[in-house]
C-alpha cells in the first residue's frame, strides 16, 4: 500500500507548524502540506498521486466540503472509494490547543491514522429475514401511520377506538392488554389478556347492559375492575370471562409506547417510550428483514459461561444493553448478531476473548495508542517535539465515544474558531464506538505504553447505550489498581456537554495538570502482543492476557504498594478448605485449565490463567472452594520458585492449594480416587454394600472401578 499524507492550516486559521508536522509523520511514501489544501494545492495532490502511485491518502480535513473534494479526487484517479482517510486536526487540535501542542498532536494523529489502517477489519454482514407484521399497542395514530407500508394490528390496551380520528380502515384492531413480550425481531410473541373471548360477535349487548365506562365498543372488551353481576348473562355466545383469558399474538415488530424493555437501551424491533418520526422510520426500515454489518467475532470454545449445568461467568449477559446476549441454558450464552448495536459492552467485559469487536478491534486500538505515544521517526530521525514547551508534556490517551462526545468536542473547536476563549490540554484521542468498548485491558495497556493518564470521554448520564454513569465503576476499580501498582490514580471519566465547554476544559485540565504526576513508564517504547503465552487457545488481546501483559510491563518501572492488586476483575485467587475430597469437578469445569488434580492427591491452581469465572466455586460439591477477585503478584510464576509457593522451578505457574492423598487400588495398584472421597462415600453407603464381596480381604471401596467390577463378578 502506497500512502500519502496531506495536511493544511485551513487558510492559516489552524495554528500548526506545517513543516514540523511533516518532520513528525512517518511510514508514508510522501507527506505534503499547504495553507489551503482543498483549493490551490489540489492539483499538486493530484500530481503526487500519480508520481508516487498512491492508493491510500491520509488527509487533515475536517470540513465536509473539503472531504467531498478529496472524495471526488479519489474517484477521478480510479482509487477505492474509501481510499481517503481523514484526520481531525482542526476542531480537535489547531483551534483549541497552543501552537506547539497542536503541532505535536497533529503529527501523532496522522501517524495513528496510518497505523490504524493496517489493522482495519474487512466488512462482513449478518442478516435476518422478517415479515411485515407490526403490532402497535394502544396508539391508533401510529398504527394508522404504519398501515400504508406494513400489516398492522392495533392492540387496544383497554382503550376505545370506535370514534378515533385515525384512519384504521387498513388496521386490524384486537382486544386485550399486553402481559409479556417474548422472542426477538421477526419472532416476537406477545401474551395478551382480555375479559372477552374470541366467541364475541360484537352484538353490543354487553356494552348496553354493562357498567358505564367499563365496556368498550371497538374492540369489545371489559375493564379488569368491572364488577360481577347478572349483566354478564346478556352475552348470547357466553364470550364474557371476567377471570381473564390469555392468548398469543405473533409479530415481526412491536411498538409499545407504555412498555418497558428488559434491555437498558432497547432491542431491535421492539420500541418503547414516545413515538416520533424516527420510530416510524425505524419500523419501516426493518420491514422484510435486516442486513447490517457484523460487529462481533465469536470464539465460543473459550467461553467461561458455564459447563455441565453449572453457571459461570455472566459478564456479557449482564453488560449488554440491547438484549443481544441471552442464556438459553444455565451453562451457555447465545449472541443475536442482528440485535447487536456495536457498543462493545460485551467485549470489554469478557475476560477470555470469547467475544471481540471486529472494528475497531482491540489490536487496532492497541496499535493506535502505541502510535500516538511513539516518538520514533523515519530513518532514525529526531522527533521534532521534545516535550515541555516544545510539545505535549503530559501524554493522556483519551478513549472517545464517536457519537455525542465527539460531536461535543467538534462544537468546542468551532466555537473557539468563532472567537470564544476555549482551550483545553492536548489529550490524544482514540475513537471508540462507545465508551462501553473500554475495559481494563485498554486502560492498562495505555499506561504500559507510557501514557501519563487515561481519559474516558463519553456521553455521561445520557449515554445511548449504558445509561447513567456508564464508566464510574470501571474508573473506581482501575484507580484502585493503579494505586496498588504504585502509579497513583491515573484514570478519569469526562462527559463533554456542547453547551458548557468551560466545565469540560476545567475538569480535563485539573486531571492532566493536578492529578497526574510524571509516569515512570517510558513513553512509546512498548508494543503489545496481547498474549501471555503462545500455547494458550484464547484469541490475542483478550482482556485477561492483555491486562496481565500490561501489568508486567508497568512493573518493570514501578514499585507496587502491595502484592494484591485490587480492582482487576479478570483475575481470581483460589482458597480451599479441609472439606475438599479431591473430586474432579473443579478441574473439569475450569474453562482455562487453571486447576488440576495430581496423581499423588494434590489440588493445584494456576493464578496466571484464572479469569475468576467462579465456576469452580459454584460447582464444588463440598463447597470447599472460595474465589477472591484480584491479581496477586506473589502468585505469578516470575515471583516464585520451588519452596516459595511453586510446585517446581520448571513449573512455577502451579501452586498446591490442597494437600490430599490418593487411594491406590489394592488389586492393580493404580491410584483411582482420593482417600477423603473414598472415606466420604463409604460413610454414606457403606451399610448398603456390607458383605457384598464376602471372599475379599478388603473393602469394595479399596478397589478401582474396573477391579471392583471383576471382584463383584467373581463373588456373584
Amino acid at each position: 500500500m502506497n500512502v500519502g499524507a496531506f495536511v493544511c492550516s485551513c487558510g492559516g486559521t489552524c495554528d500548526v507548524d506545517l513543516e514540523s508536522v511533516r518532520d513528525g509523520v512517518r511510514d508514508v511514501d510522501v507527506v505534503a502540506s499547504s495553507e489551503q489544501l482543498c483549493r490551490d494545492a489540489l492539483p499538486a495532490v493530484d500530481g503526487l498521486i500519480d508520481e508516487y502511485d498512491l492508493d491510500q491518502l491520509i488527509v487533515g480535513a475536517c470540513d465536509d466540503g473539503c472531504k467531498t473534494k478529496f472524495d471526488d479526487l479519489v474517484e477521478r484517479n480510479g482509487l477505492h472509494p474509501d481510499a481517503a482517510a481523514y484526520v481531525d486536526h482542526r476542531e480537535r487540535a489547531g483551534w483549541v490547543h497552543e501552537r506547539d501542542d497542536a503541532t505535536d498532536k497533529t503529527a501523532r494523529l496522522i501517524n495513528a491514522r496510518r497505523t490504524g489502517l493496517e489493522y482495519e477489519a474487512a466488512t462482513r454482514t449478518v442478516s435476518r429475514e422478517a415479515g411485515e407484521q407490526v403490532l402497535v399497542v394502544g396508539d391508533a395514530e401510529t398504527a394508522a401511520a404504519l398501515s400504508d407500508s406494513a400489516e398492522v394490528t392495533l392492540l387496544a390496551d383497554g382503550a376505545e377506538y370506535a370514534d378515533t380520528d385515525a384512519d384504521l380502515s387498513d388496521v386490524a384492531v384486537e382486544r386485550g392488554r399486553p402481559v409479556a413480550v417474548e422472542g426477538r425481531f421477526g419472532e416476537f410473541e406477545v401474551r395478551v389478556e382480555a375479559r372477552v373471548t374470541d366467541d364475541c360477535i360484537s352484538c353490543m349487548k354487553c356494552v348496553k347492559e354493562g357498567p358505564d365506562g367499563m365496556v368498550t365498543r371497538r374492540p369489545v372488551d371489559i375493564h379488569p375492575d368491572a364488577p360481577e353481576g347478572e349483566w354478564t348473562d346478556c352475552c348470547p355466545t357466553d364470550a364474557i370471562d371476567l377471570s381473564g383469558v390469555t392468548h398469543t399474538v405473533d409479530a415481526d415488530q412491536v411498538v409499545d409506547p407504555a412498555g418497558t424493555s428488559t434491555a437498558r437501551a432497547g432491542r431491535i424491533g421492539y420500541y418503547t417510550g414516545p413515538v416520533d418520526a424516527g420510530t416510524i422510520a425505524a419500523v419501516e426500515s426493518l420491514l422484510g428483514g435486516v442486513e447490517k454489518p457484523k460487529y462481533l467475532d465469536l470464539e465460543m470454545d473459550v467461553c467461561a459461561a458455564g459447563e455441565s449445568g453449572q453457571q459461570g461467568c455472566t459478564a456479557c449477559v449482564d453488560a449488554c444493553p440491547h438484549g443481544a446476549v441471552e442464556r438459553p441454558a444455565v451453562d451457555e450464552v447465545e449472541f443475536d448478531l442482528t440485535a447487536c448495536e456495536n457498543c462493545g459492552a460485551c467485549t470489554s467485559s469478557c475476560p477470555t476473548g470469547a467475544t471481540s469487536l471486529r472494528e475497531p478491534s482491540n489490536e487496532r486500538i492497541a496499535r493506535e495508542v502505541e502510535a500516538l505515544l511513539s516518538r520514533e521517526t523515519d530513518e532514525g530521525g529526531i522527533w521534532p517535539f521534545t516535550g515541555g514547551d516544545d510539545g505535549i508534556e503530559t501524554p493522556v490517551i483519551a478513549f472517545t465515544c464517536d457519537e455525542r462526545a465527539a460531536a461535543a468536542l467538534d462544537e468546542y473547536g468551532r466555537r473557539a474558531a468563532a472567537g470564544e476563549d476555549i482551550t483545553y490540554p492536548p489529550v490524544l484521542p482514540v475513537e471508540v464506538n462507545c465508551t462501553d468498548t473500554v475495559g481494563e485491558g485498554h486502560v492498562m495497556h495505555a499506561l504500559a505504553a507510557g501514557a501519563a493518564g487515561v481519559a474516558i470521554v463519553g456521553c455521561g448520564g445520557d449515554c445511548l447505550h449504558s445509561g447513567p454513569d456508564p464508566k464510574a465503576e470501571l474508573v473506581d476499580r482501575l484507580n484502585r489498581a493503579t494505586s496498588d501498582l504504585g502509579l497513583g490514580e491515573r484514570v478519569g471519566f469526562f462527559a463533554p456537554d456542547p453547551r458548557e465547554p468551560a466545565a469540560f476544559a476545567e475538569e480535563i485540565s485539573r486531571f492532566t495538570e493536578l492529578t497526574l504526576d510524571p509516569t515512570p513508564v517510558p513513553e512509546g517504547e512498548h508494543r503489545s502482543t496481547g498474549v501471555v503465552r503462545e500455547d494458550k487457545p484464547n484469541p490475542a488481546f483478550n482482556s485477561h492476557d492483555w491486562t496481565l501483559e500490561s501489568v508486567r510491563r508497568i512493573l518493570e518501572f514501578a514499585e507496587p504498594e502491595r502484592d494484591e492488586i485490587r480492582g482487576l476483575k479478570d483475575f481470581g485467587v483460589m482458597s480451599v478448605n479441609d472439606a475438599c475430597n479431591l473430586t474432579p469437578t473443579c478441574s473439569t469445569l475450569c474453562p482455562t485449565d487453571a486447576i488440576r488434580r495430581t496423581d499423588d492427591g494434590n489440588l493445584q491452581f494456576n493464578h496466571e490463567d484464572c479469569v475468576n469465572c467462579e465456576l469452580c466455586e459454584e460447582g464444588c460439591p463440598e463447597t470447599a472452594i472460595t474465589m477472591e477477585q484480584g491479581l496477586d503478584l506473589s502468585r505469578l510464576p516470575e515471583n516464585r520458585t520451588a519452596g516459595e509457593g511453586a510446585v517446581a522451578d520448571d513449573d512455577a505457574r502451579w501452586e498446591t492449594v490442597h494437600d490430599g492423598e490418593m487411594l491406590e487400588c489394592v488389586s492393580c495398584g493404580d491410584p483411582f480416587t482420593s482417600a477423603a472421597s473414598a472415606e466420604h462415600i463409604q460413610s454414606e453407603v457403606g451399610d448398603l454394600v456390607e458383605g457384598i464381596a464376602p471372599n475379599s480381604d478388603h473393602s469394595v471401596f479399596e478397589y478401582c472401578g474396573d477391579c471392583r467390577a471383576q471382584l463383584l463378578f467373581d463373588n456373584r
